[in-house]
């Protein structure tokens, strides 16, 4: 009978009482009792709890489910089931968003900048210091994002470079590279530097780079050779 009278308060300005209660089934003066009756403590409770826990939701910005409002709650003092929480939500139509994390991008197709594959997939090598691999890890942390770039010998498949920045410019590959040429003998002209992104923002005017020895590392995104100076 209350989800009648309910429906027809609901309803109520859209459409004549009289009628609504002929339809419903219900008597006009049952249905004005039951609309200007005081609320009973149950309702009451019922809409406390409804106000906690819109507020609970919304403090959230809206990415918080039952469980968490519920645990949210039960940290400020209000003690409630957690499957009463879950139904309130259900009756508020209070559903969580769960926004996606942000990942940073590290890789690009390398013919976006027209540069060769002079590597053709095959990772092997016949002697050190000829073919190099890199690339850059995302690392999150309290303080934000660290990346890290590595480079890695075809012959030896060991780390000889690697370099950590908070940022993913050329600057972070040059880094690893000189590491590298430190770690091990690059042959000029024929050493080649594989890597799926090698820096963020790199322009052709900054493909040369300077690298310890007077090395010249032809780094942006891909398969690009290093030549020795």
């Amino acid at each position: 009978m209350n989800a009648k009278y309910a429906f027809i308060a609901g309803e109520e300005g859209n459409y004549p009482v009289v009628k609504m209660c002929t339809w419903a089934g219900v008597s006009r003066s049952g249905y004005y009792e039951w609309r200007d009756r005081a609320p009973s403590a149950t309702e009451l409770r019922r809409r406390v709890l409804h106000a906690h826990v819109r507020f609970a939701f919304e403090h959230s910005d809206g990415t918080s489910g039952y469980r968490r409002i519920h645990a949210q709650l039960r940290r400020w003092g209000h003690h409630y089931d957690d499957e009463t929480v879950r139904r309130a939500m259900r009756e508020l139509s209070l559903v969580a968003c769960q926004p996606r994390p942000y990942r940073p991008t590290t890789t690009i197709r390398g013919r976006d900048l027209g540069l060769p594959d002079l590597v053709c997939r095959d990772f092997t090598a016949s002697a050190p210091g000829r073919k190099l691999v890199g690339d850059i890890t995302y690392i999150r942390t309290w303080q934000g994002w660290l990346y890290l770039a590595t480079v890695l010998d075809c012959f030896s498949k060991k780390v000889v470079g690697y370099a950590m920045a908070d940022h993913m410019r050329v600057e972070l590959v040059a880094d690893a590279l000189s590491m590298a040429a430190r770690n091990i003998a690059f042959v000029a002209g024929d050493t080649i530097f594989h890597s799926d992104y090698a820096g963020v923002g790199v322009k052709p005017r900054n493909r040369g780079i300077a690298c310890g020895g007077g090395i010249l590392l032809w780094v942006p995104r891909l398969n690009v050779p290093v030549v020795g100076g």
